[in-house]
C-alpha cells in the first residue's frame, strides 16, 4: 500500500487484524528509508496511530476475558446456600 497515493481508512474502522497489518507495512516502509522526510513523518504518525489502535482491541480482549473468566468462576443461584 502506498500511503501517499491511496486514502487511508480511518484508524478507528480496522479491526485488529487490518491495523496489525497495516502497521507492519508501515514499519517496513520505515525500515527501507526510501521516502522523503515527510512522508517518514506521516508514516510515523499513522504507525503511533496503529499501534494505539492495535492495543486498544488488545486491552478490550483481554477485559472481556477477566469478565468471562469471573463469569465461570462466580457462584450460580444453585450454588448459594439455601434462605431461610
Amino acid at each position: 500500500m502506498d500511503a501517499m497515493t491511496s486514502p487511508a481508512p480511518a484508524i478507528s474502522d480496522l479491526s485488529y487484524e487490518q491495523a496489525r497489518d497495516e502497521l507492519i507495512r508501515v514499519v517496513n516502509d520505515l525500515e527501507q528509508g526510501s521516502s522523503t522526510l515527510e512522508q517518514s513523518l506521516a508514516l510515523w504518525e499513522r504507525g503511533e496511530a496503529l499501534a494505539r489502535r492495535c492495543e486498544e482491541w488488545l486491552i478490550g480482549a483481554k477485559a472481556r476475558l477477566d469478565a468471562a473468566r469471573i463469569a465461570a468462576t462466580a457462584p450460580t443461584t444453585e450454588d448459594a446456600a439455601p434462605t431461610r
